[in-house]
């Protein structure tokens, strides 16, 4: 008969075992760490359990808006068991080494913003930059994310993407940024306020094309949650006629890959012919490639030689 008293917890199907585990693989992951934690965007049923039990057992709660992650907790039904202390973008700076102490000496500090994922577009950057220059432990517990649940009810291309998150809010910057984004291959994902979605969307028709694919969703995971989707000057059109309310993600589509031109082509051609291949047969190949003129081709690249 095997005596158990001798058997390592890990070696066991006991269920204590099996908690005394978890509760120790849970204090080496948290205790003395940084923790990033994500809040819901908005259904409060999408907060994880880890979420509930960090509120729970934190030392600290460094909350972006205290009052919401009271009503957070409340709405849980999970008492906050540490100390509750303001962490917003005015006191961000100052107040992360403060925080970091605490890590320093053994404790867990849970980061949470207003909604989804702390540091992206919200507070917790500096304080993460601050811990590794400390050589102090982050971790996260992930959850909700407005970018992701945007991006994947957009129905456009969701392999490569960039968060381009607010836009300047003046006109002119707004314009200028948008321009630089104009030839951006990748989707792109935006977060833009109520008062302003009209004339960003009117701003990125103009830059982007007003048949360029987009989406509109806001008040995700929320009961009046809506995706408008169609072209950029199809939605600029329907922000103007309806008012848009709530917290509003833009999702717009890569730019269509441009078609290549003679000259973006003529240092292939003279590098196959460096190469030791004939001029003739360099043009053909690289004109049916690239579906340029091959007579075109060709003198451009007997003038480049």
């Amino acid at each position: 008969m095997t005596d158990f008293s001798q058997v390592p917890p890990e070696a066991t199907d006991a269920g204590p075992s099996r908690s005394a585990e978890a509760e120790g693989t849970r204090a080496r992951t948290e205790a003395g760490a940084l923790v990033l934690a994500a809040t819901p965007i908005g259904n409060a049923e999408d907060a994880s359990p880890r979420l509930r039990r960090l509120l729970a057992e934190a030392d600290v709660v460094a909350a972006e808006d205290t009052r919401r992650l009271h009503a957070l907790a409340a709405r849980l039904g999970v008492p906050v068991g540490g100390r509750v202390v303001s962490f917003h973008e005015h006191n961000e700076a100052a107040r992360a080494d403060e925080l970091l102490d605490v890590v320093a000496a053994g404790g867990t500090v849970v980061v949470v913003t207003d909604a989804g994922m702390p540091s992206v577009s919200d507070p917790g950057f500096r304080a993460v930059g601050r811990a590794v220059e400390r050589g102090l432990r982050v971790t996260a517990a992930p959850g909700p994310s407005a970018v992701l649940t945007a991006l994947a009810l957009s129905g456009l291309p969701t392999d490569r993407f960039t968060f381009e998150g607010f836009l300047p809010r003046k006109p002119g910057d707004r314009s200028r940024a948008l321009a630089a984004l104009a030839a951006e291959p990748r989707t792109m994902v935006f977060f833009e306020a109520p008062h302003r979605i009209a004339a960003t969307l009117t701003d990125m028709a103009a830059a982007f094309g007003e048949d360029r694919p987009a989406a509109v969703c806001r008040e995700l995971t929320k009961t009046y949650e809506e995706v408008l989707r169609g072209s950029l000057a199809d939605l600029a059109a329907r922000a103007d006629e309806d008012a848009l309310r709530g917290e509003i993600c833009v999702v717009v589509g890569g730019a269509p890959a441009s078609a290549a031109t003679v000259e973006d082509v003529v240092g292939e051609v003279l590098a196959r012919v460096g190469a030791g291949e004939r001029l003739k047969e360099a043009v053909a190949s690289v004109a049916e490639a690239a579906g340029v003129p091959k007579r075109d081709l060709y003198a451009a690249a007997l003038a480049a030689r």
